[in-house]
């Protein structure tokens, strides 16, 4: 049995989901929600703190700081708790409720933006505030997720060998994106397999990663309104964009079915099985990465005041009916699609209002 003494030692590597009975289509969900700090963001702040320290960047003074709006905060939480770390979190007024006191429970300070930057999100002050901080004070150590490669090579050692093992057959990973860390590392590391595997990048409606026009985005984990500076397309096949109607009817779905999962989950399962849809691809073996659970979601995409304040009474219906369907949006080879009209400065990560 498994006996621990750090909370950032236990993440159940091996779990998948089938979704054929609930959705009609062979896909694998590989559910990285199931450790204490209840997502895949603590594969990347473990390798992010962990490698800070081999480097001997975090001193006994030393307080970590970063921006985020979701789960790497909250993973940073518990990591900061264990190793007896201060840890700083900059988040802004669109995180949920649940999240920022959990982050505190942990001991935690959470520090809320609140003024919209330039593009019409918080991303960028969240930024600012961290660069002044960092700048004014040598106490701050600022990890930043959006340039680091620890990000994307916490996947590489970790998550892709972990499918690998599992599917060594495997013909196509749908994966998520934001900072494109999990992306990152397990396209390159598919890339150096025994076999070709086609990598499909699931993206919100109203991210420009992949050079998409911006648009509001109401849900936190996917997306950015910059190019995020940890990406190459050249590892990517195909990407999708997947509205947030679909994403949330895509959650109430497994809800239904008793899988509780988190907006980012519902992104990609929605993409998903668009893509499969679109290719008649039934023969073959296909897995999804499912960053989160559903828990921190319950005042929003399962809460049905705020899902009709912004999207009407209709959200759980397509065309009125309660039938459970969905429509992703277009499948695009990622050689046709446009460049950010902005490359962000190193240290400038850039989601809307978006991260993890």
């Amino acid at each position: 049995m498994p006996v621990i003494s750090t909370p950032h030692a236990f993440n159940e590597p091996q779990l998948y989901v089938d979704l054929q009975s609930i959705f009609g289509r062979s896909l694998f969900l590989k559910c990285e929600g199931f450790n204490f700090a209840g997502s895949i963001k603590l594969k990347a702040a473990t390798e992010m703190v962990e490698t800070a320290e081999r480097e001997g960047l975090i001193k006994p003074e030393s307080i970590l700081v970063e921006s985020s709006s979701g789960n790497l905060g909250v993973a940073l939480s518990m990591i900061a708790a264990s190793k007896g770390y201060q840890f700083l979190c900059v988040t802004d007024s669109r995180c949920n409720l649940s999240t920022r006191l959990l982050m505190e429970a942990l001991g935690s300070r959470v520090h809320t933006i609140t003024d919209l930057d330039a593009n019409g999100g918080f991303l960028g002050a969240r930024i600012d505030y961290v660069q002044a901080l960092s700048d004014s004070d040598d106490r701050y150590v600022w990890l930043s997720q959006y340039t680091n490669p620890s990000n994307w090579k916490a996947h590489y050692h970790r998550t892709g060998p972990e499918i690998a093992q599992s599917f060594p057959r495997l013909d196509v990973l749908f994966v998520g994106v934001g900072t494109t860390g999990t992306l990152m590392g397990c396209a390159r590391y598919f890339r150096e397999w025994h076999r070709p595997v086609r990598i499909v990048a699931v993206d919100a409606t109203g991210s420009v990663i992949f050079g998409g026009a911006p648009g509001r985005r109401m849900i936190p984990g996917l997306g950015m309104s910059m190019r995020p500076p940890l990406l190459d397309e050249s590892y990517v096949d195909e990407v999708v964009h997947v509205e947030e109607t679909d994403t949330i009817r895509a959650c109430h779905r497994l809800a239904r079915n008793g899988f509780l999962f988190g907006g980012s989950t519902g992104t990609v399962v929605s993409g998903a099985m668009r893509w499969l849809a679109d290719h008649d691809a039934n023969d073959l073996t296909a897995v999804a990465i499912a960053p989160d659970l559903g828990e921190r979601y319950l005042d929003t995409i399962y809460q049905s005041n705020w899902l009709q304040h912004l999207y009407g009474e209709d959200v759980l219906t397509e065309d009125g009916t309660d039938d459970g369907s969905w429509a992703a949006g277009p499948v695009v080879p990622t050689r046709q699609a446009s460049r950010s009209p902005r490359q962000p400065q190193s240290g400038d990560g850039g989601e809307q209002d978006r991260e993890a």
